[in-house]
C-alpha cells in the first residue's frame, strides 16, 4: 500500500475525530512515512512498518480518552426544531429511566464480574492460612506428642498450599483477563463516537 492510500484509509477511519485531532494525526503519519522514505526504506515499506490502518486507529484511540469523543460528538451538528424539542420532553419519562436502566445494569454486570475477582482472590487469602495454619499445627501437635494430629495437619497444609498455588495463578489471570475485556470495551466505545461520519 503506498503512503496516499494508507492515509486516505487512515483518514476514513477516523472521520469521527474532532477535525483539528484528524489533521495532528494525518499530519503525524504523513511525516513518519516520509522520514522513513527519506532513511532509503521504499514507500511499501515504510508504511507497512507502521502497522494496518486497524492497528493505528486502535492506538490512535488508546491514547484518546474517551470524556474528550463523547464531548465533542455529543455536539449537535445542527440546531434542533421545535417539535424534535417536545418529542424529547414529552418522551422524556421513558427514555430518561430506559437509558438509566441500561447504565445501571451494564455497571451491575462489571461491578459483579470484579466481584468474582475478589472471590477468587478471597479463597487464594484463605486457603494461604490455612496451609501457615496446618504448619503451626505440625509444631503443636509434635510438642503434645501427638503423631498422628501432626502428619494430619501436614497434609492439610499440603492440601491448602497446592490449592492456594493453583487459584493464585487462577486468580491473577482472571484478574488480566477481565482488565482486558475492559480495554475493549473502551476501544469499542471509542471506535463507535469515531465510526461515525464527521
Amino acid at each position: 500500500m503506498n503512503k496516499e492510500t494508507f492515509l486516505s484509509e487512515l483518514k476514513a477511519a477516523l472521520s469521527g475525530l474532532p477535525q483539528e485531532e484528524l489533521r495532528e494525526q494525518i499530519s503525524f503519519y504523513r511525516e513518519m512515512i516520509e522520514d522513513r522514505m527519506e532513511d532509503g526504506i521504499p514507500e511499501e515499506e515504510a508504511v507497512a512498518g507502521i502497522g494496518t490502518v486497524e492497528q493505528v486507529k486502535e492506538q490512535i484511540l488508546s491514547e484518546i480518552p474517551l470524556a474528550r469523543l463523547v464531548r465533542e460528538n455529543a455536539k449537535p451538528k445542527r440546531s434542533l426544531r421545535t417539535w424534535e424539542i417536545v418529542l424529547l420532553v414529552l418522551g422524556s419519562p421513558v427514555w430518561i429511566p430506559v437509558l438509566l436502566a441500561v447504565f445501571i445494569l451494564a455497571l451491575s454486570v462489571y461491578l459483579v464480574i470484579w466481584a468474582a475477582v475478589v472471590c477468587v482472590y478471597a479463597a487464594f487469602f484463605a486457603l494461604a492460612a490455612g496451609a501457615v495454619a496446618g504448619l503451626v499445627g505440625i509444631v503443636a501437635f509434635l510438642v503434645n506428642g501427638n503423631p498422628a494430629g501432626a502428619l494430619f495437619s501436614l497434609g492439610t497444609a499440603l492440601v491448602c498450599a497446592g490449592l492456594a498455588i493453583l487459584l493464585f495463578f487462577a486468580s491473577v489471570g482472571l484478574a488480566k483477563a477481565v482488565l482486558k475485556l475492559t480495554g475493549k470495551l473502551l476501544l469499542s466505545m471509542k471506535n463507535s463516537f469515531v465510526g461515525k461520519e464527521g
